[in-house]
């Protein structure tokens, strides 16, 4: 009698089937030989296939063993999709039993019960298998992969509000398949010193098959008319929405376009989560910019504050150009910029155009960031200035014309051709060039040295050619103003030449007195760079004598020289 109690009670899975079901590799890859439903997509619903400026990373390999804890300060909150739930361990116990069997077809069920095996469908695909081997429990995965394909029709068929009970289990479901840690070898500084992700091949995770479905189910479930705000907003939650953007790091582009589309619904559907979404990222930001400066969702994370930004209110709130100062404008730092450098500048010029005042912050930021030995991003800040530039009006360019063009004549006589190119370029604007034009008195003897430089020792034909137009729009503008600057700049390079000869004479002179004086025995050392002489002599009588000739030596070199 006993015996058979026992044996009507349900057996604890082992281990090993443990391990079968969460294996490496989790919910989150492609596998080769899937064949994917074609209409997916995480701009399908806008008909349009994605795309994405956004870096490619290295190719790393994943665990996803369910829902994990976050790193957030809310990590140690019990979460309601984290909660052991009765249709996971169903799911866990039959699979562990091997009967993971398909459910009938919502097609097959009178409309009373598609509800009920909705939620039995959900229950079922908490199973999460492991895709680092390929050949591996094939028949339930592709039963699972069918089963979340029925979901995604539901959800997008359904004709009546989601109850509560629904919106708990989607979250959950979703939380199992999706979120899990991921291995950052490259955060490691020795590392990334020799890490290039523009060399690296784009990861492809070997569990998208099912990783895709699950996005798309989610996605339709946020952007439904059928999806009450006000109640899913208890599910998709602050912990949820943290756990979420640690998404973003994926190295697989196709995850990180899915998430993108994704977060930007939840922000234009969840209102009351507008704030905390742009501080998460906000945060996101500052741990890339001061800690790692690895992060593979830079890009699409612009993309999306892009579009927020483009939807402020004016006047700006000082929240927003907190952002401005304290992000968008350090994002320029890391050396990695031209992965995200397109959405960067995009999100730059917006605040821009939304309040012209801001230019000269972001002009005088680009400056302290301005990169010193890199001349391809010397090139990318040249682009993104002349875009600035073009929306600055004249009171905000008088405030930075000065340390601008500063750093504009630097440019100018690079020897790398495209640095300097660019620069010249910025006369090819007409609304720069005008307002050069109308503070040429100041602007000119800035950067004229630079351009008479170019003009006779740049080695490439083209910089000088376009460095010949520029002086001659000035020539133009005000033959006066040119006619000065050239005259003092002749009066510069001569009295440096005159300063030049004198200093060579007189280190001649040093150089033959220290000969004449020197011992056999003793070493006499000429350095040019040092200002002064120092001889080392040993104790003897004519220690003395020799320091006192080489203060004469000085005496009669400051003499014939004041100004060395």
């Amino acid at each position: 009698m006993i015996k058979q109690i026992f044996g009507k009670l349900p057996r604890k899975p082992s281990k090993s089937s443990h391990n079968d079901t969460n294996g490496d590799g989790g919910d989150g890859g492609v596998h080769g030989n899937s064949s994917l439903n074609s209409s997916l997509g995480p701009n399908s619903l806008n008909n349009s296939k994605p795309g994405s400026a956004s870096s490619k990373s290295s190719s790393s390999s994943r665990s996803n063993n369910g829902p994990l804890n976050s790193h957030s300060s809310s990590s140690n909150k019990t979460n309601h999709w984290n909660k052991t739930d009765p249709l996971a361990n169903q799911a866990g116990l039959v699979l562990a039993a091997g009967a993971y069997e398909a459910l009938p077809s919502f097609r097959d069920v009178p409309n009373s019960e598609k509800h009920g095996l909705f939620l039995r469908k959900l229950g079922m695909c908490y199973a999460v298998f492991g895709f680092s081997d390929p050949s591996k429990n094939l028949r339930e995965k592709e039963i699972k992969r069918q089963t979340l394909l029925e979901l995604v029709d539901y959800v997008s068929s359904v004709s009546t509000k989601f109850n509560e009970v629904a919106m708990q289990e989607i979250t959950r479901m979703v939380a199992a398949n999706l979120f899990r840690t991921f291995p950052s070898p490259n955060h490691d500084s020795k590392i990334l010193e020799m890490y290039d992700a523009e060399d690296e091949e784009p990861a492809m995770d070997p569990a998208w098959p099912h990783l895709q479905i699950v996005y798309e189910l989610f996605l339709r479930f946020v952007v439904s008319p059928e999806t009450d705000a006000k109640i899913a907003k208890r599910y998709i939650d602050h912990p949820f929405l943290l756990k979420l953007l640690d998404l973003f790091d994926s190295d697989d582009q196709r995850e990180r376009e899915y998430l993108k589309t994704i977060l930007h619904r939840i922000y234009g559907k969840f209102m009351v989560h507008r704030p905390y979404i742009r501080k998460a990222i906000n945060n996101v930001f500052y741990r890339f910019i001061f800690e790692t400066e690895k992060h593979n969702g830079i890009a699409e994370l612009l993309e999306i504050l892009g579009s927020i930004i483009n939807g402020f209110a004016l006047p700006l709130k000082e929240e927003h150009k907190l952002f401005l100062v304290r992000a968008l404008i350090p994002l320029h730092k890391p050396k990695c910029v031209s992965m995200y450098h397109q959405q960067l500048a995009y999100c730059i010029i917006q605040f821009v155009e939304k309040d012209f005042k801001l230019a000269d912050t972001v002009i005088r930021g680009l400056l302290k960031y301005w990169p010193v030995t890199n001349s391809s991003k010397e090139v990318m800040f040249l682009g993104e200035l002349e875009e600035v530039l073009e929306a600055t009006q004249a009171a905000e360019f008088q405030r930075c014309m000065v340390p601008l063009f500063r750093q504009v004549g630097r440019c100018l006589n690079r020897s790398h051709l495209q640095v300097a190119e660019r620069a010249l370029f910025l006369w090819n604007n007409v609304h720069i060039r005008n307002l050069i034009t109308q503070n040429r008195r100041v602007i000119l003897p800035i950067i004229f040295p630079a351009l008479e430089r170019n003009t006779c020792d740049h080695w490439n034909l083209a910089v000088q050619s376009l460095t010949l137009n520029v002086r001659k729009i000035f020539l133009d503008a005000d033959q006066a103003l040119f006619d000065e600057c050239l005259a003092r700049f002749q009066e510069s390079e001569g009295k440096e030449k005159e300063i030049q000869e004198k200093r060579e004479l007189i280190w001649k002179q040093l150089e033959d007195v220290a000969a004449s004086k020197a011992v056999s025995n003793d070493a006499v050392l000429v350095s040019r760079p040092v200002s002064s002489i120092a001889i080392n002599t040993s104790p003897t009588p004519n220690a003395t004598a020799g320091k006192l000739e080489v203060q004469r030596i000085q005496f009669v070199g400051n003499n014939s020289n004041p100004s060395s």
